[in-house]
């Protein structure tokens, strides 16, 4: 049975690598590449024929030991898939791993497509989400070895990340916070503001109620902290007074996205992109921040694209008016992202991040988190790119005109 494209993966893992070692791995990563819109095939130079058949249009072939792709993996990749064995994985990241919180998720899947086991940031990294997609894509099962996936109960640092939540705490607030929860510890969870769905939608989907050492409140004013060993909070306001202190090592604090129609889109495509592709980006880059199109206020693109027939199609089919900026004016826009490469093609180093950041109304440096999705990239069958980055605007500004 032909794979079927998943929902977007709920956390920010949008450049999936895929890398097979063998014939029969190839034909594998092939069913993954096609459930998995984005993502690369890596295969030997030798193989090239097979995986150009595998991944038409999604593959990139390599010289040498599978060994020396692992630093550029690492670097250009969010996330990646080894159709290779577990031992061999494990010896190969060794060299390369950082931390927790900047290593890519590790997933390692068998040649036959039968266990999905992540090896490396299951949390943070995503690689437990990339698990629980490949038994979607192939039917493999996952192999969860994480505390709080095993038992089913809360992941303290995925909290909300579906909705495109963000977080606040130090590395050892996390650890403590999470063995709080898992060593059934009374934890206090304050929810005073986001979506009251998110524990249906976490981790890939929890059931029943909150684990019993878990008691909900609506104001952290309710809260005695020192009777808890961590205290999970919910809001969009600062710590109240004599708060900071009673609450230090112990807490996380998590800032739900702004409110509907406060998104700007910036939108870049190749020439002769089709609709149906620039849609598909529109789309994922939107839920990887728990938004959809009912959430977008601006829609703009660079005037080189004034007469693009899949971005005016695409955009009329929304509702939505572009907008169109001249290079000169996207040049202009600091960005975390920019290209020597588009430069050269368009005039400025960035077309979808300047141009959802100028129709946001807003900028890095008066708003360090603006830009919620940075450059997301979805190529479509024919081989053609279509890039989507999100601003959100200023809390007290109007939907743009």
């Amino acid at each position: 049975m032909p794979s079927q494209p998943l929902q977007p993966l709920p956390f920010p893992c949008t450049r999936i690598a895929v890398v097979a070692i063998t014939r029969h791995g190839i034909a594998l990563a092939g069913r993954v590449i096609a459930a998995l819109p984005g993502a690369t095939l890596f295969a030997p130079r030798k193989f090239a024929a097979e995986a150009a058949a595998a991944a038409p249009g999604a593959f990139a072939c390599y010289e040498g030991k599978v060994g020396d792709q692992v630093p550029a993996l690492f670097a250009g990749f969010d996330g990646i898939v080894a159709i290779v064995s577990l031992g061999a994985v494990v010896r190969l990241i060794a060299p390369h791993l950082g931390n927790k919180e900047t290593d890519p998720g590790v997933v390692v899947l068998d040649e036959a497509g039968r266990w999905a086991i992540p090896v490396l940031s299951g949390h943070l990294g995503g690689a437990n989400a990339i698990a629980a997609a490949l038994q979607q894509a192939v039917g493999a099962t996952p192999v969860l070895t994480t505390a709080s996936d095993a038992r089913a109960t809360l992941a303290v640092d995925l909290l909300g990340r579906e909705l495109g939540w963000t977080f606040e705490a130090s590395h050892d607030e996390i650890v403590r916070a999470s063995a709080a929860v898992v060593n059934d510890e009374p934890v206090a969870l304050v929810q005073e503001t986001g979506s009251t769905d998110w524990w249906s939608r976490h981790a890939n989907g929890r059931s029943g109620p909150l684990p019993a050492n878990i008691r909900r409140f609506a104001r952290l004013e309710d809260v005695e902290p020192e009777h808890f060993g961590a205290v999970l909070w919910i809001s969009d306001r600062p710590l109240p007074t004599g708060y900071a202190a009673r609450l230090a090592g112990k807490r996380v604090i998590y800032r739900p996205i702004a409110a509907a129609k406060k998104l700007a889109l910036g939108l870049g495509c190749d020439r002769g992109t089709p609709a149906a592709t620039i849609t598909r980006a529109i789309d994922a880059a939107l839920a990887r921040i728990g938004a959809s199109r009912i959430d977008v206020a601006a829609v703009a693109s660079i005037t080189l694209k004034a007469d693009e027939a899949g971005l005016l199609e695409a955009a009329t089919a929304a509702g939505w008016t572009l907008r169109f900026y001249p290079p000169a004016v996207l040049a202009a826009v600091d960005v975390p992202n920019p290209s020597e490469t588009v430069r050269r093609y368009t005039g400025t180093p960035s077309v979808s991040e300047a141009a959802a950041l100028l129709a946001a109304g807003t900028a890095l440096a008066t708003d360090p988190g603006a830009l919620r999705v940075e450059k997301h990239k979805l190529r479509g069958p024919d081989g053609r790119n279509a890039t989507v980055s999100i601003a959100r605007l200023p809390a007290s500004s109007p939907a743009p005109n």
